[in-house]
């Protein structure tokens, strides 16, 4: 499946619109759309609506390529997962970011993760850490399910998350 990774539309001015198709290629995923200059209003109104349409679609392929961005301690200074809960669709990337308070892990809990998972696999090992603003470690889950985890030198101070893979 090929992923779109910005979308644009082109248009130089409302009123002196030119003509030209709307194109996307897994090469260029911009879309260039403007709109014949002899047609009315409502002919133009209609091509920017075609335009816009395209753009929301290329927005939403794109989306599926993005990732989740978890930051680890709150700005704050609080130790805590932020957000600790949300959502991510199977196969999204996760990008666990160090912010405040480190450092930091990220380790799956092995009791509450769905069935089959290797929780080594997926988290990083206990006595490794983030230890620098900006650090990040990334994961993308592919099992639909629940994962509970955890900040390993910080889990007595309640910093634990929890993703649900849809």
């Amino acid at each position: 499946m090929a992923s779109i990774t910005s979308a644009a539309i082109s248009i130089p001015s409302f009123t002196g619109l030119k003509t030209s198709n709307i194109t996307t290629t897994k090469a260029n995923p911009t879309v260039n759309v403007k709109v014949p200059s002899k047609l009315g209003v409502r002919a133009s109104m209609k091509e920017l609506g075609v335009a816009v349409a395209a753009t929301a679609a290329s927005a939403i392929l794109a989306s599926n390529a993005m990732a989740v961005e978890v930051l680890l301690g709150a700005s704050d200074g609080s130790l805590a997962f932020v957000p600790n809960e949300f959502s991510a669709a199977a196969g999204e990337k996760i990008v666990f970011k160090n912010n405040a308070g480190f450092p930091h892990n990220v380790v799956f809990d092995e009791d509450e993760i769905p069935g089959g998972v290797d929780a080594t696999k997926i988290s990083m090992p206990e006595e490794e850490y983030l230890n620098g603003p900006g650090e990040v470690y990334a994961v993308t889950l592919t099992e639909k399910g629940t994962y509970s985890f955890y900040c390993a030198p910080h889990q007595g101070a309640g910093m634990i998350g929890k993703v649900t893979v849809n």
